[in-house]
């Protein structure tokens, strides 16, 4: 997922934005405390999460535009996982407001680096992707989570754009996710030499 035009990620992820602040804008205090699809995390710690993933992709984004090349999270995972947790219990009202202005902040920070022409592209600042695939991450995380909220908004709503993307990324990798057995009775199923296996068991998601 990393040869993708910047442009046409930033707009489609611009466009995922939207779709989800129309969602984010019907959480309530009551909603904020749900449970979500996501063991142990409400919609509190989803909206808080996706706020500081895009804080995290402009920490980088502006790093390398000072030609620093810095990690989402200046104190790693310990410090992504603690920020959650500290925002999840919040009003909705300032959850609401933290979910709008970190994803405005993220697409002017987009729109820097475009100026610039992304520069730096080959720092990673700890992560498996470049700076250019900045919009294209950020879009898995919004089309994803959306869907974790439990709020309506289903597989079935994802931009085509990320369908695209996705399926091909994820398809890439399945291998790794079963074992040999099971590949083999997957891709006899798809060369149309078997039945379809109901009962694949799928390694963690990458």
């Amino acid at each position: 997922m990393t040869d993708v035009d910047p442009a046409v990620a930033v707009a489609a992820c611009r466009a995922a934005h939207e779709r989800l602040l129309t969602t984010v804008a019907t959480v309530d205090d009551d909603t904020a405390r749900r449970a979500s699809a996501l063991p142990g995390w409400t919609v509190g710690h989803i909206l808080t999460h996706l706020a500081r993933n895009a804080d995290g992709h402009a920490r980088r984004l502006e790093g390398a535009l000072r030609g620093e090349d810095l990690p989402r999270y200046a104190g790693g995972s310990a410090e992504r996982d603690a920020g959650i947790e500290a925002g999840a219990g919040r009003p909705a009202t300032e959850l609401r407001a933290d979910v709008e202005e970190s994803a405005r902040r993220l697409e002017a920070t987009w729109a820097r680096c475009a100026e610039a022409g992304w520069p730096n592209p080959h720092f990673l600042g700890g992560d498996k992707f470049p700076i250019p695939a900045s919009p294209l991450r950020r879009l898995r995380e919004v089309e994803v989570h959306h869907v974790d909220l439990e709020l309506s908004y289903q597989p079935t709503d994802w931009l085509d754009a990320y369908v695209d993307w996705e399926l091909a990324h994820t398809l890439k990798r399945l291998s790794g996710r079963l074992t040999p057995t099971d590949t083999r009775r997957l891709l006899a199923w798809l060369t149309g030499r078997a039945d379809l296996p109901t009962d694949l068991k799928l390694g963690p998601w990458m």
